[in-house]
């Protein structure tokens, strides 16, 4: 068929019944539309599809749609990184704010998607460079957030932070959260974070359960690069984690260096997207929580 996006690849845990049902349906309303789809080798799910690691997905297709919560997202999103693939997806998740289709919709929204009613929503990444006191580098990238965070149970860390340069604050506490719009209504927003539109680029700052309560976020502009130092204590170690996933610890010795990756995310949405319904829908606003089950 004439369209944007003739070949698709699939993503999903197709280990949970949720997920396995809609990409088989999935699978099978593309495939009779004309659709080439791409499935990693590693599925254990029968349709119609060519078979490739899952590293050659997004390389090889011109649309990834991800069949799942924000972790499934936030998985395409590693894979879509280098390829620029734009992503679709389909909410087989608990809360989630990223995947915006539901499966009742999902048929109809790849439609108008394939006929080219669509939009296409550029998100912020973040490049995280863990730098060894040796020299040794490790980079990682993220599209939710960087956090630093304590590793001795009961024992704050104490951090300093840089911003462009700029000394901003000693800080202490259980941690530290730098996190991108999206990210925004992730762990930041537990730690009292603010909600940010993802039209903006900004970063957000926003220290964990710190021992100084005026110690609050901060909103800074994407280009300006963070620095985070930890300071001398006893045995003081922190991990790293980049979009829930460990890449690393930091020593007083080393720092983490934090700035908008060159590459972007590019997510797309069918017709009637609303970031603003969304946060109505996931956060329950405007109605009684007492009653949001009847």
């Amino acid at each position: 068929m004439n369209t944007l996006f003739p070949n698709i690849a699939l993503f999903g845990r197709h280990d949970d019944p949720r997920v396995s049902e809609p990409m088989l349906d999935m699978a099978r309303h593309l495939t009779k539309r004309g659709i080439n789809v791409l499935a990693s080798d590693a599925l254990a799910l029968e349709f119609p599809a060519q078979r490739m690691s899952e590293s050659e997905l997004c390389r090889n297709a011109d649309l990834a749609i991800a069949i799942g919560g924000d972790g499934t997202m936030l998985y395409a999103s590693r894979l879509a990184r280098e390829s620029e693939t734009p992503i679709l997806g389909i909410n087989r998740g608990r809360l989630g704010f990223l995947a915006d289709v539901t499966p009742n919709e999902m048929i109809d929204s790849v439609d108008s998607v394939l006929r080219g009613e669509f939009s296409r929503d550029s998100r912020l990444l973040l490049e995280a460079r863990l730098i060894a006191s040796s020299g040794e580098e490790t980079v990682a990238y993220a599209m939710n957030d960087v956090v630093l965070k304590r590793r001795e149970t009961g024992r704050m860390v104490d951090f300093s932070t840089h911003v462009d340069g700029v000394f901003v604050n000693t800080h202490s506490g259980d941690g530290l959260i730098v996190a991108t719009p999206t990210g925004s209504t992730a762990y930041a927003m537990s730690c009292g974070g603010p909600i940010i539109s993802p039209e903006l680029d900004t970063v957000v700052v926003v220290p964990v359960c710190p021992h100084t309560l005026t110690d609050r976020p901060i909103v800074i502009p994407a280009r300006q690069a963070i620095e985070v130092v930890l300071l001398e204590r006893d045995e003081t170690k922190a991990a790293i984690t980049i979009d829930g996933h460990r890449v690393g610890t930091i020593t007083p010795e080393d720092k983490l260096i934090i700035s908008a990756a060159e590459k972007r995310i590019t997510l797309i949405h069918p017709p009637g997207y609303d970031f603003y319904g969304i946060l109505r829908s996931k956060l329950f606003w405007g109605r009684d929580n007492r009653r949001r089950n009847e």
